[in-house]
């Protein structure tokens, strides 16, 4: 089977719990944190543990350079965590503070939206001083699950306001690539499987080829009826194998070549303004580089490849089951490895109850086809 092979896996595997296991000694031994291990190349990103929400990656992830609505979000952000550390309203309150203060300048935020896209912005800014103050009564109530839905929906208005920034795509695929469907943009993914629906959204600002590919498969139907075809719990679930795990076929055939189409590992990195196409972080020696889309997301969606061929790619795909001591924070070894190019955003409890055997009975484009390219 043409795809990321169990032995592989499997070491990996291995290797990330020794890893995890070593971070865990050097903290006790040497009184430090793993806070303190994660990567200048993180800056951008909230300091602490690594992020798990996929929804959150795709927001840092968007090519936008505007600090005030990073704030707004990582205040927004932040309140989970008070959340979950015993309900600290105290701190909720001060978050919610803090995001007043930047909606209540909000010419700092229009100033990186293009001119006929602010009138929509100014209505998504009301929006957030709206959402804001629910939240503020919520807290001063202590509702902590009321707070938890009326959060997301405000961090859900937060993204679109971020998606309005973007202007354009922010750089060009490289011309040996041009043969390959691309996305330039985003786009989301209804997937109805035999045991419920998910929603993914594949992000072709950080994997325009990679993304391309899995769109362009899904618009001619490539997936629907086909098998998850392994199955490791806490680990991975993968797809995309036309003839099953024996078969002769591993992958895509181009009807108009005859070919088997290959997708080149292609991995953006924080910090640089494209991707590197060909090539794993570890093999360039960028050990401790990390990629805008990292393994530390449950429903992570990656492109499954050959053990030994990084650009062997094509239709088997892997959603990654977040397991936390598989994803130590600011580092995993499957980092740099494979393509990530979108998370699982809405139907995760789905995720997590599919097993080999099961079936994505239909997946569809219901968003952001205006991206898509056709090589």
């Amino acid at each position: 089977m043409l795809h990321a092979r169990r032995p592989m896996f499997n070491l990996l595997k291995f290797r990330l719990r020794k890893a995890f296991t070593a971070i865990l000694l050097t903290t006790v031994f040497l009184g430090i944190s793993t806070v303190g291990w994660t990567p200048n190349s993180h800056a951008a990103l909230p300091s602490g543990n690594a992020i798990t929400d996929g929804k959150a990656l795709l927001r840092y992830a968007l090519p936008i350079d505007n600090k005030p609505v990073r704030e707004l979000q990582r205040s927004l952000e932040d309140i989970s965590n008070q959340l979950r550390a015993n309900k600290r309203w105290g701190a909720i309150s001060n978050d919610l503070k803090k995001a007043n203060r930047v909606l209540d300048k909000p010419d700092k935020i229009l100033a990186s939206v293009p001119q006929e896209r602010q009138e929509t912005a100014t209505g998504l800014i009301e929006q957030l001083k709206t959402d804001v103050a629910s939240l503020q009564k919520l807290a001063e109530a202590k509702d902590k699950e009321q707070t938890k839905v009326e959060r997301a929906k405000a961090l859900d208005v937060v993204g679109e306001l971020e998606q309005l920034m973007v202007k354009g795509f922010p750089y060009e695929v490289p011309s040996e690539y041009s043969n390959l469907p691309q996305l330039k943009g985003r786009a989301t993914i209804a997937m109805k499987t035999t045991k419920g629906d998910m929603t993914i959204v594949v992000d072709g600002y950080s994997a325009p080829v990679t993304s391309g590919n899995f769109v362009d498969l899904v618009k001619r139907g490539f997936y629907d009826g086909l098998e998850f075809t392994r199955s490791e719990e806490s680990y991975v679930l993968q797809t995309g194998d036309p003839d099953g795990p024996k078969g002769k076929e591993a992958g895509f055939i181009d009807p108009k070549t005859k070919q088997y189409r290959a997708i080149p590992l292609e991995i953006l990195v924080e910090g640089d303004k494209q991707p590197t196409y060909g090539i794993t972080l570890e093999e360039a020696g960028r050990y401790v580089d990390m990629p805008v889309l990292p393994f530390s997301s449950f429903g992570a969606l990656a492109l499954a490849r050959p053990e030994r061929d990084v650009n062997g790619g094509s239709s088997q795909i892997f959603f990654f089951l977040f397991e936390p001591e598989l994803t130590p924070a600011g580092r995993n070894l499957l980092d740099g490895r494979y393509s990530i190019f979108g998370y699982v955003t809405e139907g995760k409890e789905v995720l997590d109850e599919l097993k080999a055997g099961d079936k994505i009975l239909e997946a569809k484009v219901t968003q952001g086809l205006e991206n898509f390219i056709n090589g």
